[in-house]
């Protein structure tokens, strides 16, 4: 029965289906990413990090977040193994590489609400366009069926198009919301980070001057 749809319409709908298989296939691959990405999760090695550093032991928060798979983990270790040269911009980097990979595949989701709808109305208009020059011929007995057709033609291009749309824009969203939400958990922990860091080194050179 939907294959009956599909080509009944009109050309239009190769480019919608095809349109349908690369965001199914992005859908796929983000639905397995997020999946990962949960099983990844590991707050206690953060937490560990954190009370590392305020004791001081930061080699040991070193190879907590070298084991770890958890991304702020990562990141933050990323930033502990640089922070005698450039700390900002290390945490920086791992939190750019790892929001990188949040973001892959959205564009595609985003182009596919966006060109899904445009299909469908181009479908309509080449729909209406064939139903309209039977129209114009002036004689309408016998064309019954084609100008039915062509008007199926582009409500069917409509439909197709709209669907694409919507199956891709829930899962849009809710990928955006959870890479902002990584977004965030990254500045709070890098920031706290840096703020331990900082009043580490301001104790060290207290006791320094003490001596």
């Amino acid at each position: 029965m939907l294959l009956e749809l599909f080509f009944k319409g009109g050309p239009i709908m190769w480019p919608i289906a095809l349109l349908a298989v690369i965001t199914t296939i992005v859908l796929v691959e983000r639905g397995v990413f997020v999946l990962r990405a949960r099983l990844q999760k590991e707050p206690k090695a953060v937490r560990t990090i954190f009370d590392l550093v305020e004791r001081g032991a930061i080699d040991e928060a070193v190879a907590v977040a070298s084991r770890s798979k958890d991304p702020v983990a990562q990141v933050l270790g990323e930033g502990l193994r640089h922070r005698d040269s450039s700390l900002t911009e290390a945490l920086s980097e791992g939190a750019s590489d790892l929001l990188h990979r949040y973001h892959r595949g959205l564009v595609v989701l985003d182009t596919a609400v966006t060109l899904g709808p445009l299909l469908g109305l181009l479908g309509t208009v080449t729909g209406m366009m064939r139903a309209f020059s039977l129209v114009g011929g002036g004689e309408l007995a016998g064309k019954q069926a084609a100008i039915t057709g062509g008007v199926a033609e582009s409500l069917l291009a409509v439909c197709f198009g709209l669907g694409v749309a919507i199956v891709a824009i829930v899962p849009l969203n809710f990928l955006n919301a959870r890479a902002e939400k990584v977004r965030r958990q990254i500045e709070a922990s890098a920031t706290r980070l840096e703020m331990l860091l900082a009043r580490k080194g301001s104790e060290a050179f207290a006791l320094d001057r003490a001596a």
